[in-house]
Parts: structure tokens; C-alpha cells; sequence
């Protein structure tokens, strides 16, 4: 039997064709028609004015933290239950990660703890991070951030086509990123975007993409600028997955249903109210995940623990955390099931079968 990937690509027959128009039109070289089209088609996605379609959604990370003024000397509060990606930007502006733990009925950001952070220290910048396709919740993380004049980045990388609170996902922040890796709800192959409804910031970050040239027949400098521009031939693919979206999602989103009919006896993350979820994959709590995992990768199938928490990362030992132990027991506990968005009904029988006897 092939292998079943934890969250691997689907395309949607519509890249080859885009692809071709890309190559035919001698557009191979960042940027071009197809960047600016799917920059469009993201900013009326996302219900915002502004979008920079970069190389990774780090990438979109780290412009963000430079675009808000953020440096050497600073903490920026993140969520702690997060994949690297997040926090490591903040160590390449030169300032000091404090995290902040989950909540536990939701798993994103303990906005209560947050606002102790902001109250109790000098935070630059907040990073709120998205959890498997969830939202965090925004409205008291933001009353938080306006009352203490603290700029919020929400990193979306998981959460493209979640919604918050009747909103698309993209806009809670003053500026937010998505990723288009592999892994994704969409995949550009590699890629990410930044996006704001301040058009100044999106213009400073555009320019410190394409190595912070100055407007000047020579090759100007006066700030450092980074190559983090996505290509046209990249754009091409991800206008083709973008319009696959909302399909890419309601499969998620029946799988994640049917993962619950098949196993319930078991804890899942729970979908919050105050939105809904793009179900970029499928998590569930069991007394010893790493048997099931096992299990599964001796049939060939891939599963993955939840994300180690940043601050019992070796890395950032040292960093300030506020809480923690809700984090850390999800990702003791924590499983991510296989769910893609073109798992047959047939490998999702079968996975379940494998986890009932391997819990005994």
C-alpha cells in the first residue's frame, strides 16, 4: 500500500495550465503578472487592503517584527505551543522571546496571561499564533495590546480560510503572515505572505524584500534589505490552489467530522466558538500518543506529536514563559492524525482501526 502522508499537497489540476502561462510568457523570474494577480486575490481572501506575496511565511515573520520597529534589547510576547518558525524571527531582529502559554479549551494563546506579560514588562510586540487551523481569540489579545500601545502580528500559517468571529483570517492583526508550505491547507511549494490593512508597512516590507533598493537608475542602499520575494512561477501555483480553497477546507473539515463518528471515545481539540476552523489537521489527546504513532508508522503511515512547546525547547531555555503547563500537557498527550484533503474514507477506516488497537 503507498505511504499516507500526515498533510501532503493536493493540486487542483489547474497548476499545470497557469504554470504554462508563466513559462510561455518568458515570466520565470521574481515577481510578475502572476505575483501581483495572487497578491489581489489573498488581500480579498484575507478581507484585507494590502499583501506581499514572499518566499515563506518566516520570511513574512521576520519583515513584520522590522516593519514595527522591533530590535536588539526588545521582548516580543509568542505563543509558546507553536512550531519554531514563529519565535525564531524574533531572534533575528536581535530581541528576547517571552512566551505565553495555551489555553486549554481552545489551545491558542491564554490572552490572560498575556495581558499579565504586557502589564508586568516592556513587550515591543505580541506574536499570537494560529493553532491547526484555529484562531486565536483576538478580541481580548487585542483590548490587551491597544491598552498598552503593543503592536499585535498574528501568524496565520495555519489558519488561511478559518474565520474569527464571522471574519476571514488574516486580519486580527496589524499585521499577519500565511505560509504556503508543502504541508499546508494551499501549497505554493514553498512561499508566504505578509499582510496589513496599513499600506505604509506593507510598502517598507516590499522594499526591504527586494534587498532594500532605493529609487535610483544605481544600485542604492540605505537599510539592510533581505531576498525573500516569491516567483512568478510559484504566484502561478498558488492562484491555482487559492481557488481550490474553500473545497480544500470543507474535505478537512469532513474528515476532522469523521475522525470524531470513527474514535469517540477519544479527546479532540475543540473548535472554538468564536469561529471556525480551516481543520488543517486533525489533533487528538490519548494517555500514550507515541504507541499510536508507532503503530501507525509500521503500517507506513505518517502521524506527528503536537508541537514541542517553545520554552522547553532547548534553544530558548532561557527565555521568560508565562504558564506553561497547559502547553506541555498537550503535547504530552497530543497526536496529528493523517489528514490530508484527499484521504480516502478507506485509509481514514483504516487509520482508525490502527489507533483503537493500538490504545488496546
Amino acid at each position: 500500500m503507498p505511504r499516507i502522508y500526515l498533510s501532503p499537497p493536493h493540486l487542483s489540476g489547474s497548476e499545470l495550465e497557469l504554470l504554462r502561462d508563466a513559462v510561455e510568457s518568458n515570466w520565470v523570474a521574481p515577481l510578475g503578472p502572476h505575483v501581483d494577480a495572487f497578491e489581489q486575490e489573498l488581500a480579498e481572501t484575507a478581507g484585507v487592503s494590502h499583501v506581499l506575496a514572499l518566499c515563506s511565511g518566516t520570511a513574512a515573520l521576520h519583515l513584520a517584527l522590522l516593519v514595527l520597529g522591533v530590535g536588539p534589547g526588545d521582548e516580543v510576547a509568542c505563543s509558546s505551543l507553536t512550531f519554531a518558525a514563529s519565535a525564531n524571527p524574533i531572534r533575528y531582529v536581535g530581541a528576547t522571546p517571552v512566551f505565553v502559554d495555551a489555553r486549554a479549551d481552545t489551545w491558542t494563546m491564554d490572552p490572560e496571561l498575556l495581558d499579565r506579560a504586557v502589564r508586568e514588562r516592556r513587550i515591543a510586540a505580541v506574536v499570537a499564533v494560529d493553532l491547526y487551523g484555529q484562531c486565536c481569540d483576538y478580541d481580548p489579545i487585542r483590548e490587551s495590546c491597544e491598552r498598552h500601545g503593543v503592536p499585535l502580528v498574528q501568524d496565520a500559517a495555519e489558519s488561511l480560510g478559518a474565520s474569527y468571529r464571522g471574519k476571514p483570517s488574516g486580519g486580527q492583526g496589524d499585521v499577519a503572515a500565511f505560509s504556503f508550505n508543502g504541508n499546508k491547507v494551499i501549497t505554493t511549494s514553498g512561499g508566504g505572505a505578509l499582510l496589513s490593512n496599513d499600506g505604509e508597512k506593507i510598502a517598507h516590507a516590499r522594499k526591504l524584500s527586494t534587498q532594500a533598493r532605493e529609487p535610483a537608475p544605481h544600485y542604492e542602499h540605505v537599510e539592510l534589505g533581505f531576498n525573500y520575494r516569491l516567483s512568478n512561477l510559484l504566484a502561478a501555483v498558488g492562484r491555482a490552489q487559492l481557488e481550490a480553497l474553500p473545497a480544500r477546507i470543507e474535505a478537512r473539515r469532513r474528515i476532522n467530522a469523521r475522525y470524531r463518528e470513527l474514535l469517540p471515545e477519544l479527546d479532540f481539540m475543540p473548535e472554538a466558538s468564536y469561529g471556525r476552523s480551516n481543520c488543517w489537521l486533525t489533533c487528538i489527546l490519548v494517555d500514550d500518543p507515541e504507541a499510536i504513532r508507532l503503530a501507525l508508522e509500521a503500517e507506513d503511515i505518517e502521524a506527528r506529536p503536537l508541537w514541542k512547546p517553545m520554552h522547553l525547547q532547548p534553544y530558548y531555555r532561557d527565555a521568560p514563559c508565562y504558564g506553561g503547563g497547559v502547553s506541555r500537557s498537550l503535547f504530552e498527550r497530543g497526536l496529528c492524525l493523517p489528514s490530508g484533503s484527499a484521504l480516502t474514507e478507506a485509509d481514514q477506516d483504516r487509520i482508525a482501526e490502527i489507533v483503537r488497537s493500538a490504545r488496546g
